[in-house]
Parts: structure tokens; sequence; C-alpha cells
């Protein structure tokens, strides 16, 4: 098996294509396989090499980038295809297009930096990184050899509504636990999430009745605009009425708030009532919008009479902000690994011993109704629960 992250590139641009092969080419790790000019191509260069990753542009001749996509994960789910998209709203609609039709990320193309160097610094920074990521992803679980695929838990129902005690996929209780009953009233939800998150977030919030009433926070890894995409975007698919945060909105019942993209979104308490704040300050676990900054302002308005939910995502944002959410009474809920495209931050949470429920997709929003109507409290399992 080679030593190297495979890489597929499927641009239309031969100057985009040369500019990627040749930072591409410069990494120690990874190595080019093959480079499309349109989606056609691109599909079957994906058949003939395949690759340990792919990148696509959503914009290509006879197939485009989506399209392609389609017609990739019509045989093969595993590879994690990247969308190459730019920020424009037909760029961002696309990019979420893309992510619905099983893309496993979105990257920004470069824009503005008016000089080859310029957009190399950006591709070794932001996109050399993501690809990197991704390869090394699906290289680990190839070779670890897993049983069969599991049928997504999302598309099975349960018969439970009571919360399961917090486990680890491989059954381990987690690291420690609080042994704390929650069973105060619930007067806010705070959900974070990244990489596989809108879709986790169209689920979950499509199921959430308008009469939920408590309001809902949200803060998904996403630049600005597509924040907004995908604000309008929950709430066609919502009883909840969900826009864009943005600075002194008042925190009602039956409104969702998505984090604008490049800004940390906060709540606050003021004459009107609980209030948004939005800030610039320094990006934290590289995000700006970040959940940690989201759950830790929740805990300092709502203390107790909080719910936090953290759905898959890359990195270990959220559980800086779940322990300190959880020390102030507040219930935590993640999503556990076989329905999560990374099951990275739900994980962190976890192994931090402060989630007092690991449930798959399917079950989460029941979860959070029973919780906030009272009818289910969360209980943090003990060691030899």
């Amino acid at each position: 098996m080679s030593r190297f992250i495979r890489v597929l590139l499927a641009d239309d641009s031969t100057v985009t294509r040369r500019i990627l092969m040749e930072a591409i080419s410069g990494e120690s790790d990874m190595e080019v396989v093959g480079a499309a000019q349109n989606g056609e191509e691109a599909v079957a260069l994906f058949n003939a090499h395949k690759p340990d990753v792919a990148l696509f542009d959503v914009d290509m001749p006879k197939l485009n980038g989506i399209e392609a996509l389609k017609a990739i994960r019509m045989t093969c789910q595993s590879v994690p295809v990247i969308m190459f998209s730019t920020l424009t709203v037909r760029g961002g609609e696309a990019t979420l297009d893309a992510l619905a039709s099983g893309a496993s990320d979105y990257v920004a193309k470069p824009t503005g930096v008016g000089h080859v160097d310029k957009a190399m610094e950006y591709l070794r920074s932001d996109v050399i990184p993501k690809l990197r990521q991704w390869g090394k992803v699906y290289k680990s679980k190839r070779e670890s050899a897993p049983s069969a695929p599991v049928s997504s838990a999302a598309s099975r129902p349960s018969a439970a509504v009571a919360i399961r005690p917090a486990r680890l996929s491989d059954g381990r209780p987690p690291i420690k636990t609080s042994g704390k009953k929650r069973n105060g009233p619930i007067h806010v939800l705070a959900i974070g999430a990244s990489t596989g998150g809108p879709n986790a977030l169209a689920e979950i919030v499509a199921k959430l009745p308008a009469d939920l009433g408590v309001p809902v926070l949200i803060t998904q890894h996403m630049p600005p605009l597509f924040t907004q995409l995908l604000a309008e975007r929950l709430d066609r698919c919502s009883g909840l009425t969900v826009r864009e945060g943005y600075d002194g909105a008042v925190v009602k019942p039956g409104q969702a708030w998505v984090a604008p993209g490049d800004h940390h979104m906060v709540v606050a308490r003021a004459p009107s009532g609980v209030v948004l704040r939005l800030n610039q300050a320094a990006p934290e676990n590289s995000c700006r919008p970040a959940v940690d900054v989201m759950f830790r302002s929740v805990a300092q308005v709502y203390a107790g009479n909080s719910l936090a939910v953290v759905l898959t995502g890359m990195g270990k944002d959220g559980a800086a902000g779940c322990l300190q959410l959880s020390n102030a009474g507040g219930g935590v809920i993640v999503q556990d690994e076989d329905t999560s495209i990374v099951w990275g931050m739900p994980r962190a949470v976890a192994e931090a011993g402060v989630a007092d429920a690991v449930l798959p997709l399917g079950e989460i929003a029941r979860a959070i109704v029973s919780r906030i109507r009272g009818s289910s409290p969360l209980l943090a399992s003990a060691a030899g629960a």
C-alpha cells in the first residue's frame, strides 16, 4: 500500500489544476494520481486510480462537480470527496447541494489573491491540510479493515425514548463522569457542528416542533454567506423560525439562530431579555464562529437550565465549553460514532466524561424534545453503568 496520500483533482481551469498539482506535489506525503478537466473525466480517473481523497470543482463542463459526485457515490461511499467552491451565493447553494449529495467536505477557492505566490500560500494553509486530514482518515479506516458497513442508525426507528447512558464506541464508559441528574427545566438548546453538520442539522431541526418552547442557538463551522444560506435551508424544513444571528437580536422560544460566518455568537442579558452578541475576537480551535465560545456564554447566562448538543465534526471544538456547561448543571448530548461523518468533536466531549448521552443522529431530536418537556431527565453514567 502506498505511503502517499493519493489525490485526484478535477477543475476545468488549466491554471488552477497546474497550481494545485504543484502545491500538492511539493508535499512529502502526498501525490497527484490524476487531474481531470471535466466531470466525465473525473469519474473515469476516479474509477481507474481509486484515490484516497478527491477535490472536485463545483462548476465543470460535461458533468459538473455535483453530478460527478453522484455518479461516484453510486458505487463508492467511502472515499472522501471535497468540493472546491466559490464564495458566492451560487457557489454556496451548490456546496450545500453537494454536501446533501454525499460530499465529505468543502473548501473555498482562493479569491482576491492576485498573485500565484498568494494562491500557493492559500492552498498550503487551507486546502492541503484538509486534503491531508481526509486522506489520513480514509487510509486509517481502510488499513484497519473494518467490518461490513453499518446501515445508518439515523434511518432506523428506535423504540427507546429514554436517553441511554453515555458510552464510547467500543463499549467503555467515559474517562470520568459527574453522576449528576439533569432534571431541571430547560430554557435554551445550543447545538455545535462542523464537518457533516449541515445534513445532521437539517435532520434534527426538521424534527423539532414549532412549540418546542425554548430558543435554539446553532454554531456551524462555515464561512460568511454560507451560514446565511444554511439558515434559509433550515428555515424551509423546520417549524421553527431559523435565521442567521445578528447583534442585539432578542432570543425567544420558537426561534433558531445560526452564528454568522467569521463571527463568534454569544448570549447576554439585557433589559429586553436575553440577546445575541456578535464579535470577531480571535478564533478558538482555529474556528470563528467557535462552538466553545457559544457554549461558555450559554453556561454563564442559563447555567443548569441549558441543553447542549455536539454533532459530527473534526477537531475538539465544543469540549471545553461542554465541560463548563456541565459543571454549571447543564445537560450534554453528543452524536455517536456510527452516524457521524467524523467523530472528532463528539468524541472529545465523550472522552472528557461530560456527555450525558451518546446517541445516533436519528434519536437526538426525540431525546431533545423529551428532555425539554420533562419526560426524560438526563443521567450521566456511572463508571460501571
